[in-house]
């Protein structure tokens, strides 16, 4: 349904110049440490994985400096797996799950696979709970040759030293801003009339039409299912898009430059868990991005058997 929905910027019907961008960028306020909550934790990787500084945000690089883990004994012989959290750096859980299974999950999996974990790839994101990086770009609407968005380039930058990439988890939430805030935000700044969508209650997936692997999609769905429940459909669809089949949906990821699609990999999801439902625990969305990351290698592990 489009609706008329007051935002304090721009004029309706008219997109977003750059002063209306830097007025966006002046209301926007530092709510939480990326050094203290994120950076803090990484000094106890080393031992188990080399960190790799692939990088700094263009905003402030001194504040922002980008890292990312991969196996230390890297081996060519071995298929890749990259995870990637914090693309939105607001979707909390898609950081600290990512950092959790670096911690409890990988290196058990390192003997299969060669392991990249990037955890953060947003963080001026993380620190104001923001969809978009500081000059009103969505990361992951621009993985793409010449991105706008320069924690996109930094990451694909860095992917492209590591070889094909087999498989990839990008680690997602789907929060109540989405319709609360970030969405009628995207309609002003693009000069358009605001659709109200619904926000499904439970994790969801989001795969790649143009290569759906839907028994893959299954498996994480059902590592998940153990952790927090399933978003049920709304008359067969999530977030107005039709389901591939229970708690699946797919979106064209190289066409909407998707962190997904920027490889061309075998294997690749996005996971959408829901912080916001009462069912849940801050705890539980971190673990939810952890089985679906496992129950993803496990469904790997057998099919290359």
């Amino acid at each position: 349904m489009t609706q008329d929905v007051f935002f304090p910027i721009g004029t309706p019907g008219q997109p977003w110049n750059e002063h209306e961008r830097a007025q966006w960028l002046e209301q926007v306020t530092i709510k939480r440490s990326y050094h203290d909550e994120v950076v803090s934790q990484f000094s106890d990787l080393t031992d188990i994985f080399e960190m790799v500084n692939y990088g700094a945000l263009d905003f402030e690089p001194v504040k922002y400096p980008l890292f990312a883990f991969k196996s230390k004994n890297w081996d060519d012989n071995k298929k890749t797996i990259l995870v990637t959290g914090g693309v939105h750096g607001y979707e909390t859980s898609g950081v600290h799950g990512a950092i959790q299974f670096l911690k409890t999950k990988a290196s058990f999996y390192q003997s299969f696979f060669n392991i990249a974990v990037a955890p953060c790839v947003s963080p001026w994101g993380y620190e104001t709970i923001n969809r978009w990086n500081p000059y009103a770009v969505d990361p992951n609407r621009s993985f793409y040759a010449n991105s706008p968005a320069n924690e996109s380039a930094a990451l694909m930058s860095f992917v492209a030293t590591l070889g094909d990439i087999y498989a990839h988890i990008d680690l997602h939430e789907t929060t109540d801003t989405d319709e609360l805030e970030f969405r009628p935000a995207l309609s002003a700044r693009d000069g358009k009339n605001y659709e109200k969508g619904l926000i499904p209650d439970g994790f969801y997936l989001v795969g790649d039409s143009d290569n759906p692997s839907p028994e893959f999609q299954k498996a994480i769905i059902e590592s998940v299912q153990k952790i927090t429940h399933i978003a049920p459909d709304d008359d067969g669809e999530l977030i107005g898009v039709a389901i591939e089949q229970f708690g699946v949906i797919n979106y064209p990821t190289k066409k909407l430059g998707l962190c997904a699609g920027m490889t061309n990999n075998h294997f690749n999801t996005t996971t959408e868990v829901y912080p916001d439902s009462p069912l849940v625990t801050t705890q539980e969305c971190n673990d939810a991005q952890v089985a679906a990351i496992t129950g993803a290698l496990d469904y790997i592990i057998d099919y290359l058997k």
